[in-house]
């Protein structure tokens, strides 16, 4: 199993400026690659609190102070962008990274979405099909003649630079629709699951319903990948600690939810450990839990959050140093399948 950091660049301290946010997030990519972590990916909003607009720009800096960490994006909201456009920017950043990116695609949320891009929540999945299936030829072919609903027709168009890594590995997101899961069955691409909000079944659900569609198409079933999120992390040498560390944080993040209308899947920070993805307690237990979520998943790769999240730098650091000791070792040993 591999491990990813993954930050949606979120910006609550409002004594500390949007340049030393990003700052941070460029210190934190540096540091995973110090762990050993395996990629750094950077998400895709475009609202409050969200520091996360352009991902593409902020990769290039991590690329710029790293040399291994694979880069990612989760995700790169297709549904949103001029797939020409998203293609020319990350064509760029894979030749300046020399080749370490990888993108997790996906339609993205939020209420920003239509009212800056027009995108509805009637005409999303259909923007995000036809965006992909652009983008995928853009990077296969070097001239490209296409025609579709929601941007202007190509003919023998040319796309540069052209990009390093022929193909690029592109996984696709997916949370609660059947939607991304067929597409990325349809076209043999890796699925990640967001596995963050619900306990495991739906999401163990929507990977059953990816293997069925994987085989429909055709594709070999000992080439699945499958990738799965975490919806909490902090790892301390024993559970008692890592619940007194991480108490308020999980109470903080219900009464947000309770305070715009939402009733927590998850109401207490016992039932997150014991029913959700959420990876807090001692190593033995996140071991344990990715070992469960593996048996059902068979998944290869699990993302953990690169941000504090209320922690302070010293405990995040910590946490982190631990997962990579004496965690990241023992799981390594999980094969996808």
């Amino acid at each position: 199993m591999k491990f990813l950091l993954l930050t949606l660049i979120t910006h609550f301290d409002r004594d500390k400026s949007p340049a030393q946010r990003l700052r941070e997030v460029v210190d934190s990519a540096v540091l995973g690659e110090e762990l050993g972590f395996d990629g750094f990916a950077v998400g895709e909003r475009h609202e409050r609190p969200f520091l996360s607009s352009s991902p593409p720009v902020v990769l290039s800096h991590i690329a710029a102070r790293t040399s291994r960490i694979r880069l990612w994006t989760g995700v790169t909201t297709l549904s949103l962008l001029d797939p020409v456009r998203a293609f020319e920017d990350y064509s760029t950043l894979d030749n300046l990274c020399g080749g370490r990116l990888e993108l997790i695609v996906g339609k993205g949320n939020g209420t920003a979405q239509a009212k800056l891009f027009h995108v509805t929540v009637e005409d999303q999945w259909e923007r995000q099909r036809e965006s992909y299936e652009l983008f995928r030829r853009l990077w296969r072919e070097p001239t490209v003649t296409w025609e579709g609903r929601f941007r202007p027709s190509l003919t023998d168009a040319e796309t540069w630079p052209r990009p390093l890594q022929q193909p690029i590995t592109v996984w696709h997101g997916s949370a609660t629709s059947r939607a991304s899961v067929e597409l990325a069955a349809r076209y043999g691409d890796p699925l990640f699951s967001a596995n963050v909000t619900n306990p495991i079944e739906p999401y163990a659900e929507l990977i059953d319903f990816y293997r069925e569609r994987w085989a429909f198409h055709g594709h070999d079933p000992a080439a699945i990948r499958i990738g799965a999120g975490s919806a909490g992390f902090y790892v301390a040498r024993t559970s008692q600690e890592a619940l007194d560390v991480y108490r308020p944080i999980w109470q903080a993040r219900i009464d947000q939810f309770r305070k715009v209308g939402v009733e927590p899947v998850f109401p207490t920070i016992e039932d997150a450990v014991e029913r959700s993805s959420a990876l807090i307690g001692s190593p033995q237990q996140i071991i344990d839990k990715v070992h469960r979520y593996h048996e059902r998943f068979g998944h290869e790769l699990t993302h953990l959050s690169a941000d504090t999240e209320g922690l302070t730098e010293k405990q995040q650091r910590a946490s982190l140093e631990l997962f990579a000791g004496e965690v990241a070792p023992v799981l390594r040993q999980l094969k996808g399948r």
